[in-house]
């Protein structure tokens, strides 16, 4: 369930929230005037964020590569391999 919390909360228990996304990696979204303004996390959740992300797009390009057939079977790719390291 998502920790929500008013951005009055973040000014005045700034400690108490920081210790919550540490403690259990999760983001606290930030209200302004009852509506969604903010997602606060570690640094340590943000990065393994981004780490997915780019990850995600890593595996998303080589989908791409295949259906658009830019790729070659694994005998073939590792026999040019060779030949190239034995030059």
């Amino acid at each position: 369930m998502p920790n929500i919390r008013s951005s009055a909360d973040l000014r005045n228990s700034y400690n108490e929230i920081s210790t919550f996304c540490h403690k259990y990696s999760e983001p606290v979204f930030i209200t302004k005037n009852g509506k969604g303004d903010l997602a606060v996390m570690s640094i340590e959740a943000y990065e393994a964020m981004a780490e997915r992300f780019e990850l995600y797009s890593a595996i998303r390009e080589g989908l791409d590569d295949v259906h658009a057939g830019r790729t070659k079977p694994f005998s073939e790719a590792i026999t040019e391999i060779r030949r190239k390291r034995g030059k």
